[in-house]
């Protein structure tokens, strides 16, 4: 079977794509894992999914799905296999305000959809910054994080229902609108986050939440991280948890925005090692949340628990802070050679992380120099060492010293970004192995050719 030819049958030569074609799909955002797949199909409905995934079953050819292709671990490397790209798979069937729900197909980028709604003053609070380029469906797949997780959650809790395509081909139903329904398993959960591996998301019901009619954001520096904790409980006791946004930015990455965008301002005239952006919004026309920021501010200057703050007089001003923290991806990746992580511990144990851990990177490369931008608000950290020489064996080390701090909190190496072909040495060094041999368990249930994604999350 030329199964060029019955991909062509199905979805139409045009969308076919060989060769040079692939260019743009062949890629993630790291740059870092490339190959040209045996062609890039794309289908417009599901149906035609489905047909596609059928056909690549029968002949045994490895599928990989992709979506904006924004990813950082390696999820959508696709040599040896046929991509799906679910780009045109883009309607926004319904926005429902009633229900506040909004049900649209996993191609559709996710500003498109905070577009769609705002209209009807909601917002789906998805927020990160690739969400111009990022779509739904691979969203889904990695469980996407970023930086509103503190107040509505992840991408997983954004969800009530899914459609998805198992590696048979077949059409699972999951399009559930409701909040309660304890019908058996919740088998949406076992497609959120799984990264492609388990079948393709195609349609999805979303959540959708008040738009909130007023924000309070600034720029805090403070004298360190457990001072930070401080303000954020406070802020969440007095504002009812209204505190949408709580991230760190030490000094050193502050440095390394300014060298980056040299023409960009600082956010204060004095170099400080904590600086926080925080944002609380209401919806609530009776909660002044500009007057709760403001004063919390005030008082914890007087306790010496806050050391300078400049709270954003208007949209402008607020968008230069957001700026400076979307753009740390950019920042982070422009220098070389550097070892990432994208880990979480407890709130509370943040602090103890990077006592911890900075010993131990000294021990293992002394002139080596890190780099951390976390969301402080839910735990989880972007940590970055870069190391004086691009050595693949002190990378490996200083990955695993990482991870061992980690651990000892009882923390988790991977929390927003998925594991893809990245973290699969963390997954066999780190996952409990009864739970990795269950996920083995589900993958060759519903996957018995091992056709979709192969290669990903599960480690050899």
């Amino acid at each position: 079977m030329d199964i060029l030819t019955e991909l062509s049958k199905i979805i139409g030569p045009e969308h076919v794509l060989e060769g040079p074609d692939t260019t743009r799909y062949a890629h993630d955002a790291t740059g870092e894992y490339n190959a040209t797949p045996i062609a890039v199909a794309r289908p417009a409905d599901t149906g035609q999914v489905s047909a596609i995934v059928r056909l690549a079953n029968e002949a045994n050819t490895p599928i990989v799905p992709v979506s904006g292709n924004t990813g950082l671990v390696g999820g959508t490397y696709a040599k040896g296999a046929i991509l799906i790209s679910l780009e045109r798979l883009n309607t926004i069937y319904e926005i429902r305000p009633d229900a506040r729900i909004a049900i649209v197909g996993a191609g559709t980028i996710i500003a498109s959809v905070q577009d769609a709604v705002e209209d009807h003053n909601l917002i789906f609070p998805l927020l990160f910054g690739a969400r111009g380029s990022a779509m739904i469906g691979g969203a889904l797949s990695t469980n996407a994080g970023g930086s509103n997780v503190l107040r509505y959650g992840n991408t997983r809790a954004l969800c009530l229902g899914v459609e998805v395509v198992t590696p048979t081909g077949e059409v699972m139903n999951l399009m559930s609108e409701l909040h309660k329904d304890n019908s058996g398993y919740d088998l949406k959960y076992l497609f959120v986050g799984a990264e492609g591996t388990l079948g393709i998301i195609t349609k999805a019901v979303l959540k959708l939440f008040p738009k909130p009619n007023s924000y309070a954001t600034a720029m805090v520096a403070v004298p360190g991280l457990k001072d930070a904790l401080i303000l954020l409980n406070r802020l969440q006791n007095e504002t009812a948890g209204a505190v949408e946004a709580f991230e760190y930015m030490p000094g050193s990455f502050m440095d390394m925005h300014k060298a980056h965008f040299p023409d960009a301002c600082a956010p204060f005239d004095t170099n400080y090692d904590v600086n926080i952006l925080v944002e609380v919004a209401t919806a609530s026309p009776n909660m002044s949340v500009s007057d709760i920021l403001e004063t919390c501010l005030g008082e914890m200057m007087e306790d010496g628990r806050v050391f300078d703050a400049v709270i954003a007089q208007n949209e402008a001003q607020r968008a230069e802070m957001w700026q400076r923290r979307e753009a740390s991806a950019e920042v982070v990746f422009a220098i070389s050679p550097r070892v990432d992580s994208d880990i979480c511990v407890a709130v509370d144990k943040v602090p103890t992380f990077f006592e911890l851990v900075a010993p131990r990177v000294t021990q293992l490369d002394p002139e080596a120099y890190t780099s951390s931008v976390a969301h402080l608000g839910d735990g989880n950290m972007h940590f970055s060492v870069y190391p004086t020489r691009d050595d693949k064996q002190l990378a490996n080390q200083l990955m695993e010293e990482i991870e061992d701090v980690v651990k000892s909190l009882g923390g988790s190496f991977s929390a927003e970004h998925g594991v893809g072909l990245s973290k699969r040495p963390s997954m066999a060094r780190r996952k409990d192995a009864v739970a990795l041999n269950a996920m083995r368990q589900i993958k060759t249930a519903l996957d018995p050719n091992n056709i979709m994604n192969p290669g990903k999350v599960l480690p050899d």
